[in-house]
């Protein structure tokens, strides 16, 4: 028996034990604790100095129990790998350290039904989500959660605008590239898709074709890819041994344009002089590859800090009620070596033609 008594560790220290030490009510130091409630600020100051001393921290689930909440988010996302993800995640956890939220993110994999089941293991320890749902739609988001739990989607889209969304304009980006390289003189023009399925990888390449069509160059060339760097190497290597090379690409992310800027300068081509080269993005890599990336400039980083105050507004009933149901978020064309001509002064950015 004593030996079993042992093993036991530090008897956690409890709201009791600081009510003894202040010489106060369990009351008070539940309140002087939570700043609710009337206490007097030298009783205050006693029973944080009582909490210090004695290392208390208060009981997480006791205390959602009271309020209601778990002050934490959750924040579904296709993957975890890359910088385009920890761009996003980083926008999403300064927001919501700003209100006091923690962050639970989890991933599907790109897998609807991992997708659901993740969903299904998050309600009821997150009060809001955020979700970035990677096919055309994410209607299955209401069937996994309850109808009270804030969710806002990041690119993505459910039937009937059941919640509110905040996506990138990845077809007038992917429009406003291919436009740009078109204006540089390049006429065969090579696109990596992203994802098949992928409402983001869709709608670039739907942007692509538009800027194609009827602007005197040659017909879509499309080459498959899935947005990771070795699909983007996998097509540099192809264009790099097929005929009828062409004399542009524009891959749809920026990590298949750097997977195939190794392929093609392994292959002994050269960027721009040979072929140019663009993405879309602006991963914090981009401008420091040799050459510097041409891309079209999605700011993630704010797209998660603004879905994530509009999830805090939504959970603390703050939300504008004529707020629009999708925030489309504006990009730029950033001209940089891999395109061409090191761009003149003031071409270092263009906006969206419409």
């Amino acid at each position: 028996m004593r030996a079993a008594a042992a093993r036991k560790g530090p008897t956690p220290v409890t709201i009791r034990d600081v009510a003894h030490k202040a010489r106060v009510s369990i009351a008070t130091v539940s309140r002087a604790l939570n700043d609710t409630g009337k206490v007097r600020p030298e009783i205050r100051e006693r029973v944080l100095r009582a909490a210090r001393k004695l290392r208390y921290t208060p009981h997480g689930a006791a205390r959602s129990l009271i309020s209601g909440r778990t002050h934490t988010v959750g924040l579904l996302l296709p993957d975890l790998h890359g910088e385009y993800f920890s761009e996003l995640i980083r926008g999403v956890d300064r927001a919501a350290r700003r209100r006091g939220l923690h962050l639970l993110v989890s991933s599907s994999h790109g897998s609807a039904s991992e997708a659901a089941s993740a969903v299904r293991a998050l309600n009821g320890r997150i009060d809001g989500l955020l979700a970035m749902v990677p096919g055309e739609d994410a209607d299955f988001i209401q069937e996994a959660l309850p109808q009270t739990l804030p969710t806002v989607l990041l690119n993505s889209r459910a039937r009937g605008g059941q919640y509110p969304a905040f996506v990138v304009d990845d077809f007038g980006g992917a429009r406003a590239m291919t436009r740009h390289l078109i204006e540089r003189g390049y006429r065969r023009i090579a696109h990596i898709r992203g994802a098949a399925g992928n409402l983001q990888a869709e709608e670039r390449l739907r942007g692509y074709r538009a800027a194609l069509k009827g602007s005197g160059a040659a017909p879509a060339i499309v080459i498959e890819g899935d947005f990771t760097e070795e699909s983007g190497y996998r097509a540099g290597q192809a264009l790099a041994a097929g005929a009828g090379r062409p004399d542009a690409v524009f891959a749809a992310n920026d990590m298949m344009a750097v997977g195939c800027l190794v392929a093609l300068r392994e292959a002994g081509i050269r960027v721009p002089q040979d072929i140019a080269l663009t993405g879309f993005d602006d991963i914090p890599l981009a401008r420091f590859l040799s050459p510097p990336l041409t891309t079209v400039q999605a700011d993630v980083a704010t797209l998660g800090q603004r879905a994530l105050e509009r999830l805090a507004a939504l959970i603390e009933g703050e939300a504008a009620a004529d707020a629009p149901a999708t925030e489309r978020l504006s990009v730029e064309v950033v001209v940089r070596g891999s395109s061409g001509a090191a761009p003149a002064a003031g071409e270092t950015s263009a906006g969206l033609p419409r």
